[in-house]
């Protein structure tokens, strides 16, 4: 029989970036997955603050040449990728000096709040989707982490919900307590919208934050995680009016195994979906490839 395959999209990975509650478990968690027996590929951005020498990143040729038309502007799509060692496990990187300038993460080099959040999000997602369909490998599951990677599950269920790539490919979303203050441009919603996606399927950011990312993704999500052990009322209050399969905070001990059942009962259901899923987990409530 062949082997599962998970896609994981994050935001962030360490050692690629400093260590936080979403770049560990995105490092430890494709191993975890990948020595249960499944076939995994990996994606996050390529920050300009990545240091390619020192972390053996190299284009990946085979997919060199791809293009992006953004908001009328058409921008060079390029994939590297690089290898965590001793366990030879590859993390492909997207790519572009305009949305992730030379020696920066989330803010110009003076400091400043960079004003394109909203687009390299959406160049980051499609760019990822593209590539994925390039190579070939059709996912299983798709597990995103991260707000950068919110839009994901839309364009899965929308835009290339009739490619053969992602055909009943089930998307998993994690949710975390992540910085609500980031500023992303109120245009996010229409520059979102793309072939197989409508005003309505945007709707919900049309006042565009953190917040309502998570909530676009939650919307169009298979199951919801809760990876931080504490979100907001609001966004906790969202995911149970959700009525969707929810997986409530595992510590790092459980989320490994927590999370592998979740993608083997995700699969095993039939396309008419006859099968229920297990009830909704507790939700905690807060007070107040190669070349």
């Amino acid at each position: 029989m062949d082997k599962k395959r998970v896609l994981f999209i994050s935001q962030e990975i360490t050692p690629y970036l400093s260590e936080t509650e979403i770049s560990t478990r995105c490092r430890n968690l494709p191993e975890g997955i990948m020595e249960k027996g499944k076939d995994i590929r990996i994606f996050m951005p390529k920050y300009g603050c990545i240091n390619e020498r020192r972390n053996q990143l190299h284009e990946v040729i085979r997919l060199s040449g791809m293009n992006m038309i953004l908001d009328n502007l058409d921008y060079p799509l390029i994939i590297k990728v690089a290898s965590l060692q001793p366990i030879r496990m590859q993390v492909y990187f997207i790519e572009n000096e305009d949305y992730f300038p030379k020696k920066t993460f989330m803010h110009e080099l003076d400091g400043e709040e960079f004003e394109f959040h909203d687009e390299r999000a959406i160049f980051f997602c499609r760019g990822v989707l593209e590539t994925v369909r390039k190579l070939g490998w059709a996912p299983n599951v798709v597990h995103c982490h991260g707000w950068m990677s919110a839009l994901v599950p839309m364009y899965l269920k929308k835009a290339f919900a009739e490619d053969p790539i992602f055909d009943n490919t089930k998307v998993v979303y994690s949710v975390y307590d992540q910085e609500s203050n980031v500023e992303i441009d109120n245009d996010m919603a229409r520059k979102s919208i793309i072939t197989g996606v409508s005003e309505d399927d945007v709707e919900l950011i049309n006042n565009a934050s953190v917040d309502t990312l998570h909530k676009l993704a939650i919307k169009y999500a298979d199951a919801v995680i809760m990876g931080s052990e504490k979100i907001s009322d609001d966004l906790n209050k969202f995911i149970v009016d959700s009525d969707k399969y929810v997986i409530s905070y595992q510590n790092d001990e459980d989320y490994v195994d927590a999370y592998d059942t979740l993608y083997d009962e995700l699969l095993e259901e039939d396309d008419t979906d006859t099968v229920p899923l297990e009830d909704i987990t507790d939700v905690p409530t807060n007070d107040g490839e190669e070349n």
